[in-house]
Parts: structure tokens; C-alpha cells; sequence
């Protein structure tokens, strides 16, 4: 989840649509107790991952399908959102993670490693809002990325107790100085994900008629240029193949985004296209992919959806304060519209498609996985598994060769 203050607008527009829409609670025991003592578990073909209320509510009260068909308690989800919700004939499910990093790997653990559910066949949407680069997409479009990247997993020193220098106050783990590859490597740095699969989602998406507001056509038109750096972010909402940062840190700016842009072009090899900036992927892919390798979950069935909620910039002439906490983007309401009306499409088109195409799974032509090479195979990104695996040696890297003194 990447929200600005257009929570506050938005919320208190859709408010009492969000409020009618949560589900009762009474089945909850009902249908853990149920499943509890089925020989069958669960197992959906299409697993919604949503990370906060506005994105899930959006599902809800649907006409092509009722997830309130069962509520399904899940030791280890979130305190706040601790129900799986499926439809009557459990093909499609939907979890809620919580927002922010943490939430979102515990509660995803929780689920995949819960003994209720057979996931080995499920195809995961994570889908959710971000913040969006106008030199790639726009407010209130849709993106679908083939990497994430854990981009503020690096060294921080304020920039102004930095030399002249630097113009980043962001230097990878392990290096020793902006730009380069980390020498330290925690393995949640880089996912990627099936491009086949995220190529036919998006074009699937690409049938739906997505959403947008006079407010954000005007904040967009904003951002037109002399060099047509923001060419891309002057037009309106369309489905764009890009990739997707990870951060806790709620980074805006254009100083920060260039300095993120770039470890995203460094952690990926210079594949990577960043356009959109969250929360919560890494840490849903790296949960994702340890249950795939127990065999529980199938890495190459995970698609990313990111609608644009905000701009990550300011336009010309505005100031990086004003654009994160006062400006009007208008593209709240459009983005989270827009989860359903692109989500829907892939979802209906798995489901069309299952027997024909998807319960056999679409064989990836790509490297999926960490850099670790976990699942298998060479990553096309990093050092190589050897090197990655020597340089994720934390007790090597960190306890002794540099804080030995403290140990």
C-alpha cells in the first residue's frame, strides 16, 4: 500500500460504502471448525492478496462472485483482518495481509503454511494501490511488474553528514558508495515472477474500462514538460508492464526516487523498469516463494498488480512536501476502481481459461525466483547463486569483519 493524504478524501467518500460491506463474523467458527475436520482442504484457484480495507472492499458485494460465501479464520493472520474469505465453491479466495512489510510476510506464512489450505494449483493477484513514476505511467493506471525490489535495504547517513560528493544518502549493504552492488546480500533484495504469466494478465486487464477523475486529469496535465521527461505521466490510465519497489519507508521526491530508480536498475542488471512504489511485495514473494520451496505454493502462478493512487513526484513548479501531504491528485478513488476493473478481468480470465491453459500452469521462459537461486535455476540478475549465497553470509559480512568488537 502506497497512500497519501488522499486516504483522508477518499475515505471519507467511501466510507460508508467500506462500513456496509464487511462481513459478519458469525460463520468465522462455523467454517474454520468445518474445515478443520474435512478431508478436502481448500483450494482455490485464484488467491486475492489485498493489503488494507479500501483494496479488499473493493471485491466485495460483487455480481460475478460473493467472497462472503465463507469466512475462514487463519491462525497467524493479521489481528485486524485474521479471516481468509472465499466464494461457496472456494475457487476463488481472498486474504487481507495488513500493510506494511511485516504484516504482509506473517500473514502470507500464515496462509500458505496453513494445514486448511492446498495452494500447490492456486494462482496469487497480489493487488493493491502504489505511488506511481510519471516518467513510466500515470495516476489511475494499472501496472503488472516482473520484478519487485527491496530498494531501501541499503546503508542510510544523512545527507548532511556526507561530504559534497554525494548526492544520495543511500549506500547498498556491504559497498562504499552509491550505485554499487551491494556486498551484502539479505536474499530479499530481488523477486522476479513469471513474464509470460504477467504478460497474458495484462492483456486480459487491457479488455476492462478503467476509472479516472476530472481532478486527476488536471493534476496530470501538470506534469507536461519542454523535454518530455513526464510524457508518460500527462496521459490517461492504461495497463503498463513495469516493475515495483518495496520500501517501509514512505519515500517521495525526486531526489529519492532517482536514487531508487537507479538501485533498481543496479539490483536487476539494468532489466528492471521502476514505475511504481509500495510496501508490502517483497515480503509477500519472499513467504511465496519458501512455501514453494516446501512444495507448498507455485512460484511461477504469482502475478503483480499495482494501480496508481499518486504520483512519487512533484510536477514542475511544486514542491515535494506539497505534492506528498496537500495536493488534490483526484486518482485515490480511480486506483482502487481500477483493482477491480482490471482484476476482474484476470481473474474471469484464469477461470475461463483453466482447463485450457491454467491448471496445467504457463511455463515461465524467464528466471523466477530470489537470488539465491532457491527454486532453482540462474538468476539473471545478482552475482550469480555462489557469490550471492557468500556475500548473504551476515555473520561474515557483518559480526565479524566489520563489528568484531562488538561481538
Amino acid at each position: 500500500m502506497h497512500l497519501v493524504k488522499s486516504i483522508a478524501t477518499g475515505l471519507l467518500l467511501t466510507g460508508s460504502v467500506l462500513a456496509s460491506a464487511v462481513p459478519k463474523p458469525a460463520p468465522v467458527a462455523q467454517a474454520a471448525k468445518e474445515h478443520r475436520h474435512s478431508a478436502h482442504k481448500i483450494a482455490p484457484k485464484v488467491f486475492i492478496v489485498s493489503m488494507f480495507k479500501p483494496e479488499a472492499a473493493v471485491w466485495w458485494n460483487i455480481p460475478e462472485f460473493d467472497l462472503f460465501a465463507h469466512n475462514i479464520t487463519v491462525p497467524g493472520a493479521s489481528p485486524i483482518y485474521p479471516d481468509v474469505y472465499c466464494t461457496a465453491d472456494y475457487s476463488i479466495c481472498q486474504l487481507i495481509t495488513g500493510e506494511g512489510e511485516i504484516n504482509a510476510a506473517v500473514t502470507v506464512s500464515a496462509v500458505a503454511f496453513s494445514p486448511l489450505f492446498d495452494l500447490t494449483h492456486t494462482y496469487f493477484l497480489i493487488a493493491g494501490i502504489a505511488g506511481v513514476n510519471p516518467k513510466i505511467a500515470t495516476i489511475g493506471g494499472v501496472t503488472f511488474a516482473r520484478y519487485a525490489v527491496q530498494v531501501a535495504l541499503q546503508y542510510e547517513i544523512d545527507i548532511r553528514d556526507l561530504g559534497p560528493n554525494y548526492t544520495s544518502p543511500y549506500i547498498p549493504q556491504g559497498a562504499y558508495a552509491p550505485g554499487q552492488y551491494p556486498g551484502s546480500i539479505y536474499g530479499t533484495e530481488v523477486f522476479e515472477v513469471n513474464a509470460e504469466l504477467r504478460s497474458l494478465a495484462a492483456s486480459f486487464a487491457r479488455t476492462a474500462q478503467l476509472a479516472d477523475s476530472e481532478t486527476a486529469k488536471t493534476y496530470r496535465a501538470k506534469y507536461a514538460t519542454e523535454n518530455g521527461i513526464y510524457t508518460a505521466g500527462t496521459q490517461g490510465p492504461s495497463i503498463v508492464e513495469c516493475d515495483v519497489s518495496t520500501s517501509d519507508v514512505y519515500f517521495s521526491g525526486t531526489i529519492l526516487d532517482d536514487v531508487f530508480d537507479n538501485t533498481i536498475e543496479v539490483l536487476t542488471n539494468g532489466t528492471g523498469v521502476y514505475c511504481t512504489t509500495a510496501q508490502e511485495d517483497n515480503a509477500t514473494l519472499e513467504a511465496l516463494l519458501r512455501a514453494a520451496s516446501h512444495n507448498r505454493t507455485d512460484f511461477s502462478r504469482i502475478i503483480v498488480m499495482r494501480t496508481a493512487s499518486d504520483f512519487d513526484r512533484p510536477h514542475p513548479g511544486e514542491s515535494a512536501i506539497e505534492n506528498l501531504l496537500y495536493a488534490d491528485q483526484g486518482a485515490f478513488e480511480p486506483a482502487v476502481q481500477n483493482i477491480y476493473n482490471a482484476g476482474i478481468k484476470v481473474v474471469e480470465g484464469i477461470l475461463d481459461g483453466w482447463n485450457k491453459t491454467f491448471a496445467a500452469g504457463v511455463k515461465p521462459s524467464n528466471y523466477i525466483g530470489d537470488e539465491f537461486g532457491t527454486l532453482g535455476g540462474k538468476a539473471d540478475f545478482g552475482p550469480g547463486r555462489t557469490m550471492a549465497l557468500q556475500e548473504g553470509n551476515a555473520m561474515k559480512k557483518r559480526g565479524i569483519a566489520k563489528r568484531g568488537r562488538r561481538l
